[in-house]
């Protein structure tokens, strides 16, 4: 390269994973009116303009509300294609070596859309950004929280035939009321059929959820973990494991988790030595994709270019690969670094 760099010149071309976003949370407007057309699904909106104007969330209750009616218009196996295939696509275009990608059934299956439906179109578009693109990507089952464990218990059980397609399961929605012990039944048969675990905490919940999700759960990451900051046992411990964080500063700041971008706490993350990333959660949702919240945070909080590659390190460290794709991946960051020029 020669010349001089920007900030978002060198983040659009920084190799890195995503380890945290919502397949449902990426279904862009336009693709979210053409499937409510094309599958005569009856929505509040007349236009993308009102639909886009809804996108105001007072809280993560009031998107899940949202979220969940969005569903709707997910009917068919070639839906869940095109809206997991345009995901893919933009996070490729993204730099996105890696995706994994969550997937919350049970706001399917309970329409009465068939579990084999949604993989279907799913795990097809994964196969074809593989191909095509040369992304990989996994995915994760997530129970929600707010029903009970025993269907989560039958969700584990109804994804069998699929399970080595599968990297593992996690635990989303509304956190507030729904501490993980509550799931920890579920947790340990995951654990026990081998596939990865990881779980929502420490968004809207308090340090504590972070802590049940680590010690009793036993998961390997930890979906957001803002509030660990209120616990310094809790952040020492994180460190000291290396406990990944995926956290997902503009969904943190559409839902008022924070106040502004300013006082996002990843920086104070990064200095304390926790295993951070940065992920766009559901970016169609919350207004940008994994390198909008690269920039955005950049310019909110002065992030070195050292720290840029820290945290597209520690994607690639915390995504669940084989250890030679994941050599590959810390490569292609490393060699990206060595050829870049300084910033402007």
């Amino acid at each position: 390269m020669q010349g001089a760099m920007t900030p978002a010149q060198f983040i659009a071309g920084l190799p890195k994973a995503e380890l945290h976003m919502h397949i449902e949370g990426s279904i862009e407007a336009p693709l979210f009116m053409k499937l409510a057309r094309r599958n005569q699904v009856a929505i509040r909106w007349e236009t993308e303009a009102e639909l886009l104007a809804a996108y105001s969330f007072r809280d993560l209750q009031a998107f899940l509300d949202l979220y969940y009616d969005g569903c709707r218009v997910l009917i068919h196996a070639q839906d869940y294609y095109e809206v997991t295939r345009e995901y893919l696509q933009r996070a490729h275009a993204d730099g996105v070596m890696h995706a994994e990608m969550f997937l919350g059934p049970q706001g399917h299956t309970l329409r009465g859309i068939a579990l084999a439906t949604v993989l279907e179109g799913v795990l097809g578009a994964m196969d074809d950004a593989r191909t095509q693109d040369g992304i990989t990507s996994g995915l994760i089952l997530v129970a929600q929280r707010h029903r009970p464990e025993a269907e989560a218990l039958e969700l584990l059980q109804q994804a069998m035939p699929w399970r080595e397609r599968l990297l593992g399961f996690g635990l989303g929605g509304a956190e507030v009321g729904h501490p993980p012990s509550k799931f920890a039944e579920f947790f340990r048969r995951c654990r026990a059929e081998r596939f990865h675990v990881v779980a929502h905490a420490g968004e809207e919940g308090p340090a504590e959820y972070v802590r049940e999700s680590i010690e009793l759960l036993q998961v390997e990451r930890v979906d957001h973990g803002n509030a660990c900051l209120q616990d310094p046992a809790l952040v020492r411990l994180l460190a000291e494991r290396q406990i990944p964080l995926t956290v997902c500063p503009l969904s943190n700041l559409k839902l008022n988790v924070v106040k502004s971008l300013p006082e996002h706490p990843l920086k104070k993350m990064l200095d304390a030595g926790l295993r951070v990333t940065v992920n766009s959660d559901d970016p169609s949702y919350f207004g940008g994709y994994v390198n909008d919240n690269y920039e955005q945070c950049q310019a909110a909080l002065g992030l070195t270019r050292s720290e840029l590659v820290t945290l597209a390190r520690n994607s690639v460290l915390a995504a669940f690969v084989q250890p030679q794709r994941r050599l590959a991946m810390l490569a292609a960051i490393d060699a990206y670094q060595d050829r870049a020029d300084d910033w402007a």
